[in-house]
């Protein structure tokens, strides 16, 4: 745990990724609160030490969750939909701004490995979400917040916690991290400024 942050504010807590990454942000000692649509979808046991109900895309409710808060994850996602969006870049620039007015300086957040990638290669049913992951970063990019850009590969969820994944700047060596490693990886740039400005590959061997 860092000695300087101790509250967290997560949003996207009821994703995949992010009911892996709760649960491991309490074990590491953090009071954490989370911004959520629906309250049902977070599990009996949370122990997050605060749930606010709202969207990512009201100002409002970012800048009510962000109260006395030290840090932020953003896992920010569109579950399944392919479809155009702005959900995500909107919603992160709703954070960025909501940091500054707080003083709230360390931000990490999950975007995708594709803005590794030679955008030719990306395929094309992806294009539209990544574009939205792309304004995010450049959200992030430009805030002067000491942000971490993280860029995993394939998620996987039924692939188990190992804690001995790869992080690697602006690089990806494999093919896929479980949920649960790129979980504790958030959690654990909040206790480092290695990563700090800069986008950040992860994964892991799962043989």
């Amino acid at each position: 745990m860092s000695d300087s942050i101790k509250n967290v504010a997560i949003f996207g807590a009821t994703g995949m990724t992010g009911l892996a990454t709760l649960p491991q942000a309490v074990a590491a000692g953090y009071n954490v609160t989370v911004l959520v649509r629906d309250p049902t979808k977070l599990p009996a046991d949370h122990k997050a030490s605060r749930v606010e109900v709202g969207d990512v895309l009201s100002k409002e409710a970012v800048k009510k969750t962000l109260e006395g808060q030290d840090a932020v994850i953003i896992i920010l996602g569109t579950r399944n939909s392919l479809d155009p969006t702005t959900m995500m870049s909107e919603g992160t620039k709703n954070i960025v701004e909501a940091m500054k007015a707080r003083g709230i300086r360390k931000v990490v957040g999950c975007m995708s490995a594709f803005l590794l990638w030679d955008r030719s290669k990306i395929p094309p049913r992806m294009i539209s979400v990544t574009e939205d992951h792309d304004r995010m970063y450049t959200a992030l990019k430009t805030s002067g917040l000491d942000y971490v850009a993280v860029m995993p590969p394939h998620i996987g969820d039924d692939l188990p916690l190992t804690e001995t994944y790869m992080a690697t700047e602006n690089a990806l060596r494999g093919r896929a991290i479980s949920k649960h490693d790129l979980g504790h990886f958030f959690v654990k740039c909040l206790s480092t400024s290695e990563w700090d400005g800069k986008a950040v590959g992860v994964w892991g061997d799962y043989k």
